[in-house]
């Protein structure tokens, strides 16, 4: 019974992918989906995109290992998507642009720094849609009679075609059917049960020692950690910038992201929740990310755990389809005109690759060439932790500063940006080749020595020309309107 829940809801995406494809008819429809979406089609899908395995088999993981102090890793998610949206969402929404990398060359006025986070922001949209294909298959191998190999390649054939279908319209809409399983899955079937094989609050508290309800038992250390990769990551990542450019004004891009953060702190204090539970019930289990399942198949009847396995499974594919489009379109819009550029491509035809108006038929090609290159990945990365680990870590270390920077400070200029994410980088990757990849002090290094950078090269260079800064300061005004 759990298996046919899980087969009914593959076959709802790509029935959902197929009746979306009737909308997206230009690039802004299939980039964007159309700058159309309201409030509450918004909140889903951002809730979507953010929770993914991480948030749900991790976050579920973290409470068995640490209690109730496993739910900071969601609340680091919610608490940037919540700075993002209140401070940040409404003037990204009214720049109209596809890409970060697009956002950082209207500000700055120069195609260097733009190009160089266009790289680092395809690696780090890859990665993101790497580890979801692999969590999303481990489920699906011990479901389905299959081996590792083939439950990636079922996995990434539904993302794939879906997403290149309708696109963002295709994604937002089974975003939304995922949204409804999450919801379902783990506020209404798995938290309660979880609670109730363990004896209601009361009998796990006398199973478990009190530290496993100590907010700090995570450790000061690694909460901070958790806010800084995964909080400062929230304020940055194309994959979620892709989103606040669907919404279809400022105010549904500020309040329908506060009322999505909103959701998703809860969705961490339920993981939580159910891995403490799940550490009294099932207290000899192996690895902690085992709980989630387990407690699905064991402790949840039989067609309810068909659902919650289905929750787990839409929370990894929405952030899996969602990085893939994100992949997608930096690639078409940023990565591959510049290399065209740099091969002899005249000026002219690297405008009419990069523009609004070019065939939606395009965008479906580079859909299927990144699904198909995530899927290969994803059967050859051996540790999705470090890939993820690298991933945040670039991307923060290297362009949290100059994006933001470049949002906050007027003074900010093209040559700051770009020292400031060479540097960043460079930095970010000696400390992990001095302390390792899974260390904290990477992404220390990075962020200090791309601030310091930032301001020093600001300053000593020419201010952003008049132009630049009027057309950057027309757009952002909109925002206010």
């Amino acid at each position: 019974m759990n298996v046919l829940v899980i087969v009914l809801y593959l076959i709802a995406m790509v029935v959902i992918g197929l009746w979306a494809a009737r909308r997206a008819r230009t690039a802004t429809d299939y980039r964007v989906a159309g700058r159309r979406l309201g409030t509450g089609l918004y909140t889903s899908t951002m809730a979507a995109v953010v929770l993914g395995g991480a948030s749900t088999v991790g976050g579920v993981g973290l409470g068995y290992q640490y209690g109730i102090s496993g739910m900071w890793l969601v609340v680091a998610i919610a608490v940037g998507l919540g700075v993002l949206s209140l401070f940040f969402a409404a003037r990204i929404q009214s720049l109209k642009v596809f890409t970060v990398s697009q956002m950082l060359q209207l500000r700055y006025g120069a195609k260097g720094g733009a190009t160089a986070s266009s790289f680092v922001m395809l690696a780090y949209t890859i990665m993101i849609a790497v580890t979801s294909t692999a969590a999303y298959a481990a489920i699906f191998s011990v479901l389905f009679p299959i081996s590792r190999p083939w439950a990636i390649l079922l996995g990434g054939a539904v993302v794939i075609a879906y997403s290149v279908l309708g696109g963002m319209w295709s994604i937002t809409l089974t975003d939304l059917m995922q949204f409804v399983f999450m919801t379902v899955g783990i506020f209404a079937i798995l938290l309660p049960f979880s609670l109730a094989a363990g004896g209601g609050w009361s009998g796990i508290r006398e199973r478990l020692d009190s530290s496993f309800f100590d907010l700090g038992a995570m450790g000061l250390q690694g909460i901070i950690t958790q806010f800084v990769i995964y909080g400062f990551g929230m304020l940055i990542g194309q994959d979620i910038w892709q989103r606040v450019f669907t919404a279809r004004s400022p105010g549904v891009a500020r309040w329908g992201g506060v009322i999505s953060a909103g959701y998703v702190a809860l969705y961490g204090v339920a993981g939580a929740l159910i891995g403490t539970a799940a550490a009294a019930v099932l207290p000899t289990l192996e690895m902690p990310d085992e709980a989630f399942a387990t407690m699905a198949q064991q402790h949840v009847p039989v067609g309810l755990g068909g659902v919650v396995l289905a929750a787990g499974v839409a929370a990894m594919m929405s952030t899996a389809s969602g990085a893939t489009i994100a992949a997608a379109t930096v690639a078409r819009v940023d990565v591959v005109p510049t290399l065209r550029g740099l091969f002899g491509a005249s000026d002219a035809d690297v405008a009419r690759s990069r523009s609004e108006d070019v065939s939606v038929l395009k965008d479906r090609v580079y859909v299927v060439v990144v699904g198909l290159l995530i899927t290969v990945m994803s059967m050859l990365v051996s540790s999705t932790v470090v890939a993820l680990t690298i991933a945040y870590d670039l991307l923060v270390g290297g362009l949290l500063v100059a994006i933001l920077g470049g949002l906050l400070w007027p003074r900010a200029t093209a040559a700051g940006a770009m020292w400031s994410m060479g540097v960043g980088v460079v930095a970010t990757v000696a400390g992990m080749m001095v302390f390792g990849v899974l260390a904290n002090a990477p992404i220390y290094m990075g962020l200090i020595a791309s601030a310091v950078v930032f301001v020093a090269v600001s300053l000593m260079s020419r201010p952003t020309p008049s132009d630049v800064s009027q057309e950057w300061n027309r757009r952002i005004q909109e925002s206010k309107a």
